[in-house]
């Protein structure tokens, strides 16, 4: 299962770029914009190469290039096109594909060439906000569809990951401002999707709080000895699969009654509060389904 892809069918080049199979097979005979290779049984498969400039040919089509046009642009000019095109006013795009290329190859150094690009135009709540989160959506889905590796998806995960843990160091140095409220920052036992988590202790950080981070499976009873350090706590969390639905309700009813006294809070994010009623939940667990929403309280 977590062997490299060194070729990708078309409904990978599919899933990966956005264009229905029937139509890059239309792209290839009419306008020999890909030439696969085929298997003993006729099968397409395509190189990795081939899927880059694929890409790149959806990124002209879709911001008013006709594919006409495209087919008469040699490959290196289609490229070069794409460049300026995406140092004007498409970077977020391009940047994507360009980062679904460095997950593909395990190319850590077209990851940071693309990361430092997108530097020099944006600060790192931006890049974030508008790249990196619909790029793991979109990796999500791949996953789903068996069109990337586990192996690829944790590849670009962990490199992100750096990316905030360098910016959350650059806050920590400073003696935090705000001081009447700590935020402890943890994921439930067996969670382990922590890029999310990162990023709010980023924000927190970013604006004067004082955060301690315990990260990943973190049980409740474990959870009680930040308490007997600090007070006035506000608990912050992110449930993607775990707590399981059928454990929601009980999860949140021990989590309150061991450790929601006096003025503690829980706040939690995670596509896993869809499954709640907001309207029932304890007045000290607040929900919140963007981590945007987390801004009208800081």
């Amino acid at each position: 299962m977590n062997n490299v892809k060194n070729n990708f069918s078309i409904k990978d080049l599919e899933n990966l770029s956005g264009v229905k199979a029937h139509t890059i097979r239309i792209w290839e005979k009419r306008y020999n914009l890909l030439e696969p290779n085929r298997t003993d049984t006729n099968i397409r498969q395509y190189s990795l190469e081939s899927l880059q400039k694929l890409l790149n040919i959806t990124f002209l089509y879709n911001h008013g290039f006709k594919i006409s046009k495209i087919a008469k642009i040699s490959e290196n000019d289609i490229a070069d096109t794409v460049r300026t095109l995406s140092a004007k006013d498409f970077a977020d795009d391009h940047a994507i594909n360009m980062f679904k290329v460095a997950m593909l190859n395990f190319d850590k150094s077209l990851f940071l060439k693309t990361y430092d690009n997108l530097k020099a135009q944006k600060n790192f709540s931006e890049i974030f906000m508008e790249v990196f989160v619909p790029l793991m959506s979109e990796i999500g889905l791949l996953w789903q569809t068996n069109t990337v590796t586990p192996a690829q998806e944790h590849f670009i995960s962990e490199l992100i990951k750096q990316k905030m843990l360098v910016n959350i160091e650059k806050h920590q140095y400073e003696k935090p401002k705000n001081l009447e409220r700590v935020f402890v920052l943890f994921l439930p036992n067996n969670e382990i999707h922590d890029l999310g988590l990162h990023f709010l202790n980023y924000k927190l950080s970013k604006a004067g709080y004082h955060t301690v981070y315990l990260g990943p499976s973190v049980p409740i009873v474990s959870l009680k000895d930040v308490l007997k350090n600090y007070n006035n706590v506000t608990f912050l969390s992110y449930f993607t699969v775990k707590p399981e639905a059928e454990h929601l309700e009980a999860y949140l009813q021990e989590f309150k009654e061991e450790l929601l006294h006096d003025t503690n809070e829980l706040w939690i994010f995670g596509r896993m509060i869809d499954l709640l009623d907001a309207q029932k939940l304890d007045e000290a667990i607040k929900p919140f389904h963007a981590i945007k929403d987390i801004d009208k309280y800081l």
